[in-house]
């Protein structure tokens, strides 16, 4: 059965765009994942993504999930709350300045604790000096990422508070594949 989905694109285009959320709760932490490990990040993949239908990366051998996360300009900034992994925002430099927030999100039972908004905003402000950690990199230009129909209930409501802006809009027929939960039979 085919549902349809909303793909919605948005950007910053300046880094006097970034609306910071509020400070987040007592007890998180952000730090860069700086060893690339395909374990971590397919856990912090599968754990926030599973219960909202992420599957592209489910398929992808370990080399694949190595290959990717040793590029030149890709970072995982990870929420931890007192020690415990809270969610990610995973980022790509890409050509002419531009940085993908390819991934963001939180595990579904630190959803609605003040931890998205300060993520979010933190991630932003990472993909606006990357340049800075990766020489021969050009400086951040623009920001963009996109969300859609099947994301969680607030992710564009935090996007547009964070300063994005919209500039596409997709609505594509998909075939509806079941949330995988954080592991295969889980959610």
């Amino acid at each position: 059965m085919s549902i349809p989905v909303t793909t919605w694109s948005l950007e910053q285009t300046s880094p006097a765009d970034l609306r910071p959320a509020a400070e987040s709760a007592e007890g998180i932490r952000i730090v860069r994942s700086e060893v690339p490990s395909p374990e971590f990040s397919r856990f912090l993949y599968t754990a926030v993504g599973g219960d909202i239908r992420w599957t592209d990366r489910l398929s992808w051998s370990y080399e694949a999930w190595r290959e990717f996360l040793s590029r030149p300009g890709v970072e995982t900034w990870v929420a931890y709350e007192h020690g415990t992994p809270a969610g990610y925002v995973e980022l790509q430099a890409q050509d002419e300045g531009a940085v993908e927030i390819v991934y963001f999100g939180l595990v579904p039972a630190f959803r609605g604790r003040r931890i998205g908004g300060p993520l979010l905003s933190y991630g932003v402000a990472r993909a606006w000096d990357l340049a800075d950690r990766w020489p021969g990199r050009d400086i951040t230009k623009r920001v963009w990422l996109h969300t859609c129909s099947l994301d969680g209930e607030h992710a564009m409501d935090n996007y547009l508070r964070r300063g994005f802006r919209l500039f596409d809009t997709k609505v594509e027929e998909q075939e509806e594949v079941a949330a995988p939960g954080p592991w295969p039979g889980a959610h």
